[in-house]
């Protein structure tokens, strides 16, 4: 089922996730649900509080944004309960967008490399190293679970040129070409 995605303004988009268990109701539903939203809004990423919840989970395919000889450098993940363990070279900036804050884009200055801490859907725990385009969306997702939005990490400037913009998206004047909910 395609879930509806909490657009900027949302309060939950600004809580940190609490951790969940394997007990966690209906968690496979809850996962097909999401890779479905996020493919019918043709993301790239979602995380539990762009569709309402306020917990620790979140998942990437990056496959799809790959040159179709470079697919196997993509991946395909779920998060759950991750926590950063390090991240070390040199920041670099690249221009990120969100489903939760539709046509507005800007420079993200984030480090190449990401060092996270990690439960899969089965509860296996990983700790894992991604660099570049892996890393960078992985960051991107984690800050919604630690309720951190991209806008946030804006420069000042661009920040204060998308304000107007951010506040009509609050308000629910926008088309997204997905379903979102406003407050």
């Amino acid at each position: 089922m395609i879930l509806p995605i909490y657009a900027y303004g949302q309060p939950i988009l600004k809580k940190v996730g609490k951790p969940i268990d394997k007990d966690y109701p209906d968690l496979n539903k809850l996962l097909k649900n999401m890779w479905q939203t996020m493919y019918n809004a043709e993301g790239v990423g979602l995380a539990a509080p762009q569709i309402g919840l306020p917990i620790r989970l979140f998942l990437v395919d990056t496959v799809q944004s790959m040159k179709e000889e470079e697919e196997e450098k993509g991946i395909k993940r779920v998060f759950i309960n991750a926590q950063k363990v390090k991240e070390t070279g040199k920041h670099w900036d690249y221009e990120e967008g969100c489903l939760s804050i539709p046509n507005i884009r800007g420079d993200v200055s984030r480090p190449e490399v990401l060092k996270i801490r990690y439960m899969d859907e089965n509860f296996v725990e990983h700790e894992e190293t991604f660099d570049g385009i892996n890393a960078r969306v992985i960051q991107h997702e984690y800050d919604h679970i630690e309720g951190v939005l991209f806008t946030q990490l804006l420069k000042p400037l661009k920040r204060k040129l998308v304000k107007r913009k951010l506040d009509k998206i609050a308000k629910g004047k926008t088309d997204a070409g997905y379903r979102m909910k406003f407050k």
